[in-house]
């Protein structure tokens, strides 16, 4: 059984002979340095929202509104932070959001983070946008196990390409982001001009794939333009249908589950069109502005289909508190995003790793000293809501 917890016990032993952690544990410090690392576009990348911002300040405040009322003498001393979720066995129910353009906040980008996320058996979900190929990323993720996160591109012969080899590189559930067909209104890189994919940053993907290639008169080693070109038209601009998820479902034999999830119908359709799985986010707040804070939305999808699929929770993580509210209000797990990000900035593989274990640290503790021994032990009566 792994104690997560035991990461503080570390930390405070380690102090007696003068360490300190390499940075810090505290989530809000973590953002502000990280924004003093780096420079104001990668910063702002990562941190902004659409428009006003409104819809990021709504995801924390729907934590605030909500709280945990503590038990006393539940036998909580030892915990299993175990679950299952489509298949994958985690050692607590996280994992990490799929993020793009990791090189932008360290040069070894999500190569990084997959081995930090493999040592500590946290599932990561890849991006569509990554820095890195689908093989150099599952290479460095070993026997860890591994999500793809698709951006359903608008040729399906590309589309059915990425998938493949998504599948022969060992990424056992399809995660389908729904909410980023075309990009928002993101003042913060409006004011940078800052889109790393106009420069040939975060297309690793699309730019390794045969099919891609084909599709081009040269190469995007011999002419970058005009492949940034078919990327741009691939990949923004075209929603979708839900008939058209019957194309997936042809061209990949594991689980499917649909991200960008805030409106209960929406939930209902996807057991419809037989998916596997929903998350419920709103993107981290970067693509509508004035939308409802995802831990406000979780509920009703709950509600709508939590004993069909199985339901995922994103935007707004920070602590291990947050991830005890979210499963109480139903979530099976959540995924995490801006701070491994943070943690990828200031110290690559071993920044990603300190992140997630003071988050599970956190979360181990808040759990037992709430008086809950196992996930499964926390439902909405552990909650108090203003």
């Amino acid at each position: 059984m792994t104690s997560f917890a035991a990461y503080q016990n570390e930390i405070y032993l380690q102090g007696l002979g003068g360490a300190v952690p390499p940075f810090t544990t505290d989530p809000d410090a973590l953002e502000q340095s990280a924004r003093d690392r780096l420079g104001p576009g990668p910063f702002w990348y990562v941190a902004g929202g659409a428009g006003s911002s409104a819809t990021v300040r709504a995801n924390r405040e729907a934590f605030d509104r909500v709280r945990i009322v503590p038990r006393m003498l539940t036998n909580a001393t030892e915990r299993h932070l175990g679950v299952t979720v489509l298949g994958t066995e985690l050692p607590a129910p996280v994992m990490l959001a799929p993020v793009g353009v990791q090189s932008i906040l360290h040069p070894d980008g999500e190569l990084a983070t997959a081995r930090a996320a493999a040592e500590l058996g946290v599932p990561m979900v890849l991006s569509t946008a990554s820095s890195h190929t689908i093989e150099e990323v599952a290479e460095a993720s070993g026997d860890g196990p591994r999500w793809y996160q698709l951006y359903w591109p608008n040729d399906p012969d590309v589309c059915a390409s990425l998938l493949d080899r998504a599948r022969k590189a060992g990424y056992t559930a399809l995660v389908v982001t729904l909410d980023t067909w075309t990009l928002a209104w993101r003042p913060h890189d409006l004011d940078q001009a800052y889109l790393p994919f106009l420069r040939g940053v975060g297309t690793a993907i699309p730019f390794s794939d045969p099919v891609f290639r084909a599709g081009l008169q040269k190469s995007p080693e011999e002419d970058l333009p005009m492949a940034i070109l078919r990327w741009v038209q691939l990949f923004t601009g075209t929603d979708k249908s839900w008939d058209q998820l019957a194309f997936l479902r042809e061209h990949w034999d594991g689980p499917i589950v649909l991200k960008g999830i805030q409106h209960a119908d929406d939930a209902r359709k996807a057991v419809e069109y037989g998916m596997d799985g929903v998350v419920v986010s709103n993107h981290g707040g970067r693509q509508v502005d004035g939308a409802v804070g995802s831990l406000d939305a979780l509920p009703s999808i709950v509600e709508a289909v939590g004993e069909q699929v199985d339901v995922l929770f994103d935007s707004g993580i920070r602590t291990g508190a947050d991830i005890v509210k979210a499963l109480a209000l139903g979530a099976k797990a959540v995924m995490v995003g801006r701070p491994f990000a943070y943690g990828l900035a200031h110290g690559g593989q071993v920044g990603v790793k300190h992140v997630l274990r003071s988050l599970l640290a956190d979360f181990d503790l808040t759990l037992g000293l709430s008086g809950h021994r196992s996930p499964a032990d926390l439902g909405p009566d552990a909650l108090r809501f203003s």
